[in-house]
């Protein structure tokens, strides 16, 4: 089966979910994964589907604008190639930075991550009231020193007039629901 990754953004309303996840069961599409969020009254989607093997990523385009034509979104779809996972190594931590909104937080602390070998799963970033919080979940790999970078990274969010805590998730005991 082919895989395709669509994106949709549009005026967030009831119902947007349901036309989309509609169009593609009508074209015997299965949803794999998918993350969606509203961002500012609108929703954003991103879904990677797999679809019948005589399904082309022009006959999906078009179905999905077509059916959800009367919601006003703004739809992508593009051929994806199967990908195995990436084998994470490592703990994971979570990473918060508060601060009043400028340009620039978001790659000055991301950069330093980076340079740092951490690898991004989750980011998050809301403006409410004109501080800027962010919010990850992050890989720290096993050659890494998870509290050294987060004092690199505290020492960052000083210069940037901003709040940081970066600290490892607890782990649970899936055999046991236990952390």
């Amino acid at each position: 089966m082919p895989s395709f990754a669509v994106t949709a953004v549009g005026p967030d309303r009831p119902g947007v979910v349901a036309a989309i996840a509609g169009v593609l069961v009508e074209q015997g599409c299965n949803l794999e994964d998918t993350q969606m969020a509203v961002l500012r009254g609108h929703a954003a989607m991103m879904l990677v589907v797999a679809a019948p093997n005589t399904t082309s990523g022009e006959q999906l385009d078009a179905a999905l604008v077509n059916g959800t034509d009367h919601l006003g979104l703004a739809i992508h779809v593009e051929a994806i190639s199967d990908v195995p996972p990436r084998e994470e190594t490592g703990a994971q931590w979570s990473v918060s930075v508060h601060g009043a909104d400028r340009p620039g937080l978001v790659f000055e602390v991301t950069r330093l991550l980076a340079q740092s070998g951490i690898h991004i799963t989750e980011l998050r970033t809301r403006l409410p009231d004109r501080i800027y919080t962010m919010a990850m979940e992050v890989i720290v790999p096993p050659e890494t020193d998870g509290n050294y970078v987060a004092d690199q990274l505290d020492k960052l969010a000083g210069q940037l007039g901003a709040a940081c805590s970066m600290r490892p998730k607890p782990r649970k005991d899936l055999r046991h629901g236990e952390s």
